[in-house]
């Protein structure tokens, strides 16, 4: 069965849609999956073997565009696909599988897409508590799944594939030297300082880790950049050559390859959080506002710190620098003891061949 899934335009929404398509080919290893995408997200789409292929995208976020969307409809036509999953909420997002004449187009209610979807699902929030739930939930029949607790367990939470040769290549590209083990930062956040652990904590936390012998990448977009230089610039001279700030100078497959070359990561609620998870590292996640209940990193060797409960609206921190007090309050030493914990857990597992 030939599947189109149109997906979301998020890098952390991106990561948890693999768990459908995980699920589908779990429950028909004959299903071909081809996901329409923004281009961006080809690098994460490629690295997922359930994907056949990525379909580009070519309209803005935001943009209606009627007759663009009736265009890549119609053009998609000719692959006669059988069954649509469309995972964004929007009306505009269901369009292309109806224009493309897909006979079975599944989604959630959202923005009312009667007729535009025809295996519509009404969601109840708290019946699937989590992002990843309802997306799995997608990959079976309406009457199967009425809760998250009718879903098959364990959850087949998403896995991106980066193999030996490739760390190799881009590490050498970045001139990381073998001589020193990785630990990465993802110091950004898309939504600004609010969700961001101060860069005075992360420089602490670098000088203690470079001290130890390892040395510190930092990642993140091109907006991201000033943001890293900001950790570098507390730090002494000589921990300065061992914390290298790639945030803006690398492609984002690049940066997947680099994030599995990394023997642990340190994280804000961000994008790239999430493809630490699904590439298995040992990561502390560190959450203020925002909250993990909705979105959490999906892997057994992530830890969430927050010290705060309950929901509370991401705008500028009334802090200092825009920070939120409560990521202000998370201190380095909180981090490391975690950091260490984990990544001892991990070599542990390995001693013993798990």
């Amino acid at each position: 069965m030939k599947m189109l899934v149109i997906g979301p335009s998020w890098v952390g929404d991106m990561m948890m849609s693999q768990s459908l398509y995980r699920t589908i080919k779990a429950n028909n290893p004959a299903a071909v999956i081809d996901v329409m995408a923004p281009a961006w997200c080809r690098p994460l789409l490629d690295r997922m073997p359930e994907v056949r292929q990525a379909l580009p995208m070519p309209l803005g976020h935001g943009a209606l565009q009627l007759g663009e969307r009736r265009r890549l409809g119609i053009a998609l036509r000719a692959e006669h696909y059988q069954h649509a999953f469309v995972l964004p909420n929007s009306f505009k997002s269901a369009l292309v599988p109806f224009f493309a004449n897909v006979p079975t187009r599944t989604g959630w209610k959202g923005e009312m897409r009667y007729g535009l979807l025809n295996d519509i699902r009404k969601l109840d929030k708290s019946a699937f508590p989590l992002m990843v739930q309802r997306y799995a939930a997608l990959g079976y029949d309406a009457a199967q799944i009425r809760s998250a607790a009718d879903l098959p367990q364990p959850l087949l939470w998403p896995q991106l594939q980066v193999n030996d040769a490739e760390k190799v290549d881009v590490a050498q590209a970045f001139s990381l030297t073998a001589e020193r083990p990785l630990i990465g930062f993802c110091p950004g956040a898309e939504f600004g300082p609010a969700k961001r652990w101060p860069h005075y904590h992360y420089a602490t936390l670098a000088e203690k880790l470079i001290a130890e012998g390892y040395q510190v990448v930092l990642f993140g977009s091109a907006k991201d950049h000033a943001a890293g230089e900001d950790i570098r610039g507390k730090l002494t001279a000589d921990a300065q050559h061992f914390c290298l700030n790639i945030a803006g100078k690398t492609s984002l497959d690049q940066a997947v390859v680099l994030i599995a070359s990394c023997q642990a990561i340190v994280t804000n609620d961000s994008g790239l959080m999430h493809v630490a998870a699904a590439l298995n590292k040992p990561l502390v996640a560190l959450y203020g506002p925002s909250s993990p209940d909705f979105t959490p990193p999906l892997s057994h060797h992530a830890k969430v710190i927050r010290l705060i409960t309950g929901y509370h609206k991401i705008r500028k921190g009334d802090a200092e620098q825009g920070y939120h007090q409560s990521l202000i309050d998370i201190q380095p030493e909180q981090v490391y003891h975690e950091l260490e914990q984990l990544l001892l857990a991990v070599n542990k597992e390995q001693q013993c061949g798990f």
